[in-house]
């Protein structure tokens, strides 16, 4: 436990699943580096990882304590029992995990085991506990976590030879007696989703709720790394958005727009990111933005927008954007099946009118639409509701494209969920001009400040102004028109890859 290895065993496990991720040791370090310094040497200070995988923050904070109370405490094995036996405390997700935990924590999987590297336990689970907990059902779903009980074929709800995933951590309702102790120090990286036996693979979100219920035992510093797709969607996370954007207890956030640089090899849509809570110390937060290895940061309030602004270099754009006073787009494009119909809506024999579908078009009937029905005789520019990027993130070098294919369709034309409907006109000409404006990099970049996925919603056009659409918008007349820095040109031009003429 003292001595330090090379390699570090915990930086070569393989994740669980793209949900439930292994932290790097150089994160957990990186994420504890955010405490003060003085808590390392302070003997009575508390830490709970309520949601062990690896033990990997387990094991770097008995590190940092270990060499911080060696003054206070000269005996080694004195030190090791007292930092064991009354600082360091975890949860396991699972009974695998626990024992894990207890091997990078204690060097043995059974705390009291021959090999553990501290005597201060009489049984094997120590202060890295696992308690087999049931989901409680309602209706089919667990009111505590979400789980479906007829999800992955009853993953959640099996015998009790199998995992049923259901945290002990958040299914316990008084936390205050985990452990029947307060803690000064909550960190963790929890489980991500949980499948809710939506259609296909539907997942519902459950991250949040790990960070909720360690507020609630109100510790003197929280802090832990969650998908970043909170800041401006994911299902079910309105609350806890405004919650977090509201909470000046926030003190620093670390994002990654590209979740592979802080998880090797690992794809999570909308990147992922780090924060500190700071229960005696409200203030403005502390926002680095990471890609490709550059930090760039400022310190600002979290609440001036709806949505969390990922880069700090867009905050002064956003703002010159709104001051002009203009209705935004989200007003204006539809939402999802503009004309009824849902993705696997299909031509028919015949019909009086077209339907457009990811696959070409084909016959419909004008009787069979009911939603809509005031947009078939205009003009419509459509768009996919699926962006072009996978899974929302940047390529390589930073830059998105944002939207897929865009086109028009013409009057007596309709479309199938697959498409928004952004605006309709009564000519091809002011079409001809939305088109225009959507393939600039200005209304791209705008737009992407709402996308954390692979879906492009009709509230990710809050940011995008409704311009006049009898004129031909290009980037370099909406530089001038909102009036913008060479250095605000230059960051929206980092960002947004170019899209081909309208004409193309």
């Amino acid at each position: 436990m003292i001595t330090g290895h090379n390699p570090d065993i915990l930086s070569c496990l393989a994740n669980l699943s793209s949900d439930e991720v292994f932290t790097p040791p150089r994160v957990a370090g990186d994420m504890l580096d955010l405490l003060p310094a003085t808590i390392w040497s302070d003997p009575n200070a508390t830490f709970l990882d309520p949601v062990c995988k690896t033990g990997v923050f387990l094991r770097e904070i008995a590190r940092r304590l270990d060499a911080g109370l060696e003054s206070q405490i000269p005996d080694l094995q004195e030190r090791i029992n007292h930092i064991f036996r009354n600082q360091v405390f975890g949860i396991g997700i699972t009974e695998l995990t626990a024992l894990t935990s207890r091997r990078s924590v204690y060097c043995s999987k059974h705390a009291n085991g021959k090999y553990s590297v501290s005597d201060a336990f009489d049984d094997e689970q120590g202060n890295i506990r696992f308690k087999r907990i049931k989901h409680s059902w309602k209706r089919g779903r667990c009111v505590l976590c979400g789980a479906s009980k007829s999800a992955s074929k009853g993953a959640y709800n099996r015998g009790e030879d199998m995992e049923t995933h259901a945290y002990e951590f958040i299914h316990t309702a008084k936390n205050k007696k985990v452990f029947d102790m307060e803690f000064d120090v909550i960190i963790g990286n929890p489980p991500y989703h949980l499948d809710d036996g939506g259609f296909g693979r539907s997942a519902t979100p459950i991250y949040q709720t790990f960070v909720e219920k360690a507020k609630e035992l109100q510790p003197r510093y929280l802090t832990m790394i969650i998908p970043a797709r909170w800041f401006a969607g994911g299902k079910g996370l309105s609350d806890f958005r405004n919650e977090m954007l509201n909470d000046s207890r926030i003190r620093k956030i670390v994002d990654y727009e590209n979740a592979g640089e802080c998880f090797p090899g690992v794809d999570i849509a909308g990147g992922v990111c780090y924060f500190l809570w700071d229960r005696e110390n409200p203030g403005l937060c502390e926002v680095v933005s990471v890609l490709n290895g550059n930090p760039i940061g400022s310190t600002r309030s979290l609440n001036e927008f709806p949505t969390f602004i990922r880069h700090s270099q867009a905050v002064p754009i956003i703002r010159k954007v709104m001051a002009m006073g203009y209705d935004n787009m989200s007003n204006q494009v539809s939402s999802r099946k503009p004309f009824g119909l849902p993705t696997n809506a299909r031509p028919l024999p015949k019909g009086d009118i077209k339907l457009r579908w990811n696959n070409g078009e084909g016959p419909y009937k004008r009787s069979d639409i009911s939603v809509g029905v005031d947009l078939i005789d205009k003009y419509k520019v459509i768009t996919s509701y699926v962006g072009y990027d996978h899974a929302g993130n940047p390529g390589p070098d930073g830059r998105r494209r944002v939207l897929s294919k865009i086109d028009i369709l013409p009057p007596g034309t309709i479309c199938t969920e697959t498409y928004l409907v952004i605006g309709y006109f009564e000519s091809e000409a002011e079409a001809k001009n939305l088109v225009s404006y959507m393939k600039t990099k200005m209304f791209r970049f705008l737009l992407s400040q709402f996308m954390y996925s692979h879906h492009i919603t009709k509230d990710a056009y809050r940011f995008v102004p409704v311009m006049d659409s009898g004129t031909l918008w290009t980037d370099e007349t909406l530089y001038q028109h909102f009036g913008l820095t060479t250095d605000e040109i230059a960051f929206i031009e980092s960002k947004i890859r170019p899209m081909e003429s309208v004409d193309e």
